[in-house]
């Protein structure tokens, strides 16, 4: 093979040739009278804050949800001391609260507002959009909420 040769090569093994072209990349969806439009909203940055709080609570997350898992998996003994007293205990400190709380608000808001673009990304019809939209907050508002109730309203002298 000579130095010019702009074809692919593997150990003197051609990947590209006349016989065996690359493969195409096929260019994107061309916009039609059907292809929904985000409304514009001048002074609107919804978009741009929902992305960079997904970056935000990654980060924070990920210190939360080790942090959680190093804690109770490793330090406090493992799986097998995880009960109803081991919970009690915890959640009789507001810290510990305080970290379940925060946890459980992100990743539930974290990951809602991902299903949130997937929706709004596949979703063609805006009245499929919609429900999809609406179930999705309702459920994330549903679990939100009873988490919350969980953690603040746990009795641990409950028989």
């Amino acid at each position: 093979m000579s130095a010019d040769t702009t074809a692919a090569t593997t150990d003197d093994v051609t990947l590209y040739d006349v016989d065996n072209p690359a493969p195409v990349i096929e260019p994107p969806r061309q916009r039609t009278k059907k292809t929904p439009r985000a409304p514009h909203k001048k002074g609107s940055n919804f978009e741009m804050y929902g992305w960079l709080f997904m970056r935000l609570s990654g980060i924070v997350l990920v210190v939360l949800v080790l942090g959680h898992l190093l804690i109770q998996l490793v330090l406090d003994g493992g799986v097998s001391k995880i009960g109803f007293a081991f919970v009690a205990g915890r959640w009789a400190s507001p810290f510990w609260q305080a970290w379940d709380l925060i946890m459980l608000w992100l990743a539930m808001l974290h990951g809602g507002n991902g299903l949130r673009t997937i929706i709004n990304d596949y979703a063609e019809r805006d009245n499929t959009r919609f429900w999809l939209k609406m179930l999705l907050y309702t459920a994330t508002a549903f679990t939100v909420l009873l988490g919350t109730l969980v953690i603040f309203t746990f009795d641990p002298n409950i028989r």
